[in-house]
């Protein structure tokens, strides 16, 4: 099965601006078209998973707990919406923590690589920020870079980038999650 690895803050939902985490369902709104982009995946064969980081909860700003609540909700509308999303993976830890699971180390990634059997060199990770496209690139999966969320922001970044960020760059660069899924659609990877 062909699969693809998203992240969650700033290519499903909106990044919330005001407190900084999604603590509780009212904080998460999906971005424009990001129900239509998975259902379109899911339609077209691809396994989704997502890989997030949750510092929030190693700042004692919201429970395990409480995410869990966030994403069974975030995945009852996108099974409503004919979507799905097989497997979340997220690290909890505080920033500082140095766990190996944090973006942009590759943690998570390699997990659900071994836990699924997937071939990260054939797996797209969509993010849209540096230490996403870190993270694929340092597990040695294929990262494309959406300019939702911290996405313009991180594009600035490349283009204004020494040597060593750009060791980093995307395979591809979408304006959206929908824009990156129609064309994983539309052409064979």
């Amino acid at each position: 099965m062909k699969t693809v690895i998203l992240d969650r803050d700033g290519v499903i939902n909106q990044n919330p601006l005001n407190k900084g985490y999604v603590r509780d369902w009212n904080d998460f709104i999906f971005l424009p078209n990001a129900l239509d982009a998975i259902r379109i995946l899911t339609q077209n064969g691809y396994g989704i998973i997502v890989a997030t980081n949750q510092a929030g909860i190693g700042k004692g700003l919201y429970s395990e707990k409480k995410l869990s609540e966030i994403h069974q909700q975030m995945l009852n509308v996108i099974e409503e919406e004919d979507g799905e999303i097989r497997k979340i993976y997220y690290c909890p830890h505080h920033p500082d923590a140095k766990c190996g699971c944090r973006k942009p180390n590759p943690g998570m990634l390699l997990q659900a690589a071994e836990e699924n059997k997937l071939v990260l060199s054939k797996t797209f990770f969509i993010g849209d920020s540096f230490t996403d496209i870190q993270a694929a690139r340092n597990a040695g999966a294929l990262p494309i870079l959406v300019l939702t969320g911290h996405g313009r922001e991180t594009y600035k970044q490349y283009i204004k980038a020494d040597s060593t960020v750009k060791d980093y760059t995307p395979e591809k660069i979408f304006t959206s999650l929908y824009s990156a899924a129609r064309w994983m659609t539309m052409t064979k990877n």
